[in-house]
């Protein structure tokens, strides 16, 4: 008895001991990784082995996981399109994880990397919470670039995999936004896509555009890409940029307007006061609208497409400016230089933007020639001293270096001279990712011709 009672107030020394000692600290929480959080899905997760030598272009950021690039697959069953799985090294550990494609030339599209997912396990393997999570960021960004303003309603909100969502495109004109989707994924979640875009304030339509085309290669049927129910989204809107007023037609090209050269035609319209400024491949007319606004003597503005046109004529009645100092002509580009040419035409300002000539870098040598032949042309009519804007959205070209080279053939062939004046990309609402050299790019170079 006394053995017990004298333990009892042994231990309640020890207890009041240690109560005045600091408490150990708390447990580190356990590591996540990709393969733990897979283990843990009920229905496994399939893994997609790297070859050797392949890993880092993908580690570096590179989210188009290539057929060639690939050693096996290990799952039973195998994958099927728009199922989540593992991309990993030879060693078959996890390097992030993405969207399988069965179908596409790009059999995954990566979207979160190992590291990142360590960091913050909340959208690990999630692909709803990742989309809710890169589109609040993407609002944030442009709201941080202070998109958008009172001078400006039109930029765009998501830019594929400069926004890490390759295959998505999301321009907001107004109250509207415009979906351009290009992956089999974006199709997948495009519920989820649009709730995400809904839940933005100051949106109150959806425009869903899918490039068929492409969807196509990603293994997708036409007729499932279209709306099962008819869109109430008006077809026309207004939007203002830089304080010039714009109306778009949403069945026009790409989602309707080219954001991208917002900061460009600002630019035109501070060095065109007293010049004839020819705008070739003009679209709805943003380079002669600014052109016009900066107080240019004429404009003459250049398509093919007669919508197009129509847009360029109204947005001209629109801003109020002279009509008599602008023309529209529906012409091919070359057709007209030719042309123009002969008849000893030339302009103080020619800006030239064509369509994306190498969608591909396979076709790159194709399009450097089309692009070298399309410039000389421009050259020759560009008066002595004068001004060429050129300017290149394929991506394949501008990254490849081979821009500025096409332009100096080009003028080798006109028999001119040039000289490089500026330089300069898409606006800051367009983030791209250098690890993609095939993502939309935009590349202008203004040239004096002598």
């Amino acid at each position: 008895m006394q053995q017990q009672q004298l333990h009892a107030r042994l231990m309640k020394c020890l207890s009041c001991s240690h109560s005045h000692l600091p408490l150990p600290p708390p447990r580190p929480p356990p590591f996540h990784s990709l393969q733990r959080f897979a283990s843990s899905q009920p229905k496994g997760v399939a893994k997609v082995i790297l070859k050797k030598g392949k890993t880092q272009l993908f580690k570096d950021g590179s989210p188009m996981v290539y057929s060639g690039a690939i050693d096996r697959i290990i799952g039973r069953p195998p994958p099927k399109t728009g199922d989540i799985v593992l991309v990993a090294d030879g060693t078959e550990k996890p390097i992030g994880w993405g969207l399988y494609n069965s179908v596409s030339m790009f059999c995954v599209r990566l979207m979160q990397l190992e590291e990142e997912a360590t960091r913050d396990p909340s959208c690990a393997l999630d692909m709803e919470k990742l989309l809710e999570t890169r589109i609040n960021a993407a609002v944030e960004l442009r709201r941080g670039l202070g998109l958008p303003s009172a001078t400006t309603n039109a930029y765009r909100l998501v830019n594929s995999e400069g926004d890490r969502l390759s295959g998505l495109i999301v321009d907001v004109f107004g109250d509207l936004a415009v979906v351009a989707s290009s992956a089999a994924w974006v199709e997948t979640y495009k519920s989820k896509v649009k709730a995400c875009i809904s839940s933005i304030d100051e949106i109150n339509h959806i425009h869903w555009r899918p490039s068929v085309e492409i969807l196509k290669e990603e293994g997708m049927d036409a007729a499932d890409l279209k709306e099962l129910h008819p869109s109430t989204c008006p077809q026309r809107t207004k939007v203002i940029e830089n304080g010039i007023s714009y109306a778009i037609s949403l069945e026009g090209q790409k989602t309707g307007f080219y954001a991208d050269q917002r900061e460009n035609r600002m630019f035109l319209s501070t060095i065109s006061h007293g010049q004839r400024v020819l705008d070739v491949c003009c679209y709805s007319g943003g380079f002669a609208l600014n052109a016009a606004k900066g107080g240019a003597m004429s404009i003459t503005g250049v398509d093919t497409s007669l919508p197009a046109l129509e847009l360029a004529r109204e947005n001209i009645a629109l801003n109020n400016l002279d009509p008599e100092k602008t023309s529209f002509l529906r012409e091919d580009a070359t057709v007209f230089m030719k042309g123009a040419l002969s008849r000893n035409d030339s302009w103080d300002i020619v800006i030239l933007d064509p369509p994306k000539l190498a969608p591909r870098r396979k076709v790159l040598q194709s399009a450097s020639g089309m692009y070298r032949n399309l410039n000389s042309l421009a050259m020759k009519i560009t008066g002595r001293g004068g001004l060429l804007m050129s300017c290149s959205c394929s991506g394949a070209m501008t990254q490849s270096g081979m821009f500025l080279r096409t332009l100096q053939g080009a003028a080798s062939m006109a028999e001119r001279k040039i000289t490089v004046l500026r330089q300069s990309g898409a606006g800051c609402d367009h983030p791209i990712d250098p690890s993609y050299p095939e993502g939309a790019y935009l590349s202008n170079i203004l040239l004096r011709v002598l």
